[in-house]
């Protein structure tokens, strides 16, 4: 027989296991010759019959290896797990916080992002063993599909850096998206060889999962479920990040509800709810909504952000940034602290990350409802115009306070450029067999997650440092001296 001949006919032979009637594919073969004689090894590869018989899905419930995070909830870990978790570039997110300068407001809330990473997946094994009780759901979603989804789960974050989202929001050139820092994680080195030899994944299809456009009815699915309306991600920080913080507001929301009434949507190509779990949904909605007012956005928290924020501008040409963003936090910090040494980032930092903790007071504040002039033409600018108008600012006060205030001393904290994604998820209402949007059936969600989320829980502040404030709130002319730096801006 012609080799040719002989090797077309191993791949595609089918063969049925002796222990079980499930058939198998020839995954790998060997061919040599010795003694006039084909030598052929191979190696079989059994597909996953059901959702269900995923090993990481079995293990939700037969717990013989399980790793605890708070709160007393049990993660099973397979022996592919491990090794994906154990890897130095997973490792690193032991060594980043999940919320970053929120502990400077909220002490406790140094929780990091492997935990977060442990709780994201854990509910993507949640998820999966729900759907697979939906038809359309197993019809569109195949096993070898859905273990992609888990190693994307586990690995979602692993593009993160040490305060990530407050660099990122400044928009850069030079700054990579986090998504996209996180494809030379998995396309290469440790857990690229973990996917490939212990889960049989290809990792590029890990990194079109979690940030390339969907391609298909799976990919859609899959990917409304890392991030879209009622998306792991968000189940897990929200509850996460209030629990560590000490505050209430993200946890009154029925996870178990929310999972209990998960279905596809009405076109089949994303999650939606039934109507069971509608009231857990706009709950889930306000539990955002707060979150963002009382934590994310609380005044202390951006007063941090926007000392770290200008230092990083200040900095970031002089950086090595890919060195930079695959450091630990502390490692971070202390580099830059070592760039911005004797100049006015190495102050800012000073005031964050130094012997004592040093924020800029809050001089004004605006919002969409307050004051909605000045918030609309400084929400959403540039973040170089915002420095530049800071600056004018600076100048312009320093000539009416008849001293000299640096420009780095006047800080302008605005909303970015990128909104935050609307929450816009179907509702299935079976006894009409009808899907209707929830902002559609909830007047309340209808503006807290799709009208004006971000003008709400978002404000425009101007921060001083700590020895100004108090002489320039006696400025009786400030709105008219912030007029008109808005004006030379322009």
């Amino acid at each position: 027989m012609r080799f040719p001949t002989l090797f077309r006919q191993l791949t595609s032979f089918r063969y049925s296991s002796p222990s079980a009637s499930i058939p198998c594919l020839i995954k790998h073969v060997n061919i040599g010759v010795c003694n006039s004689a084909f030598i052929i090894r191979y190696s079989l590869f059994f597909p996953m019959p059901s959702l269900c018989d995923i090993p990481e899905v079995v293990a939700l419930d037969s717990r013989r290896s399980m790793v605890r995070i708070p709160p007393e909830v049990d993660v099973p870990l397979t022996a592919r797990v491990r090794q994906l978790i154990d890897a130095a570039d997973f490792r690193r997110l032991g060594r980043i916080s999940q919320l970053g300068l929120v502990s400077l407001v909220y002490p406790a809330a140094i929780h990091t992002r492997f935990e977060h990473c442990l709780g994201v997946y854990r509910l993507g094994l949640l998820y999966l063993k729900q759907l697979s009780h939906d038809q359309r759901f197993t019809d569109a979603v195949h096993p070898r599909e859905a273990e992609v989804f888990i190693a994307a789960a586990l690995l979602h974050d692993l593009g993160h850096w040490p305060f990530c989202h407050p660099i990122e929001d400044i928009c850069l050139p030079s700054v990579p998206s986090h998504e996209l820092f996180a494809n030379s994680f998995i396309l290469e080195g440790e857990i690229a060889d973990v996917l490939r030899h212990d889960w049989d994944i290809n990792p590029r299809d890990v990194v079109a999962l979690l940030s390339e456009k969907p391609r298909d009815a799976a990919s859609r699915i899959l990917h409304s479920m890392i991030s879209g309306p009622i998306d792991i991600d968000k189940m897990d920080y929200l509850f996460r990040d209030s629990l560590h913080a000490g505050v209430p507001y993200g946890r009154h929301f029925d996870q178990q509800r929310l999972l209990g009434s998960l279905c596809l949507n009405q076109s089949g190509d994303g999650v939606a709810i039934t109507d069971k779990g509608k009231t857990a949904a706009e709950l889930m909605v306000f539990a955002r909504y707060v979150m963002f007012s009382e934590v994310y956005w609380h005044h202390g928290v951006r007063s941090a952000t926007a000392m770290l924020q200008r230092a990083f501008y200040l900095l970031h040409g002089s950086l090595d940034l890919d060195t930079l963003f695959r450091m630990t936090e502390q490692e971070m910090i202390a580099e830059l602290l070592r760039a911005g040494e004797g100049s006015p980032a190495g102050e800012l930092l000073g005031g964050l990350f130094g012997p004592t903790r040093q924020l800029f007071k809050r001089l004004a504040q605006y919002s969409f409802i307050e004051h909605r002039d000045f918030y609309q033409r400084l929400a959403r600018r540039p973040y170089p115009w915002l420095v530049a108008c800071a600056e004018q600012f600076a100048a312009a006060v320093s000539t009416a306070l008849g001293r000299v205030v640096a420009p780095h001393e006047i800080l302008f904290d605005a909303p970015p450029v990128k909104k935050e994604v609307e929450f816009n998820v179907e509702i299935f209402f079976p006894k009409e067999s009808v899907y209707r949007p929830l902002g559609e059936v909830s007047p309340v969600i209808h503006t807290l997650a799709t009208q004006q989320f971000d003008d709400y829980v978002k404000r425009v502040r101007i921060f001083g440092h700590p020895r100004l404030v108090a002489d320039l709130r006696r400025l009786s002319n400030l709105p008219e001296l912030l007029d008109e730096a808005i004006t030379r801006t322009e």
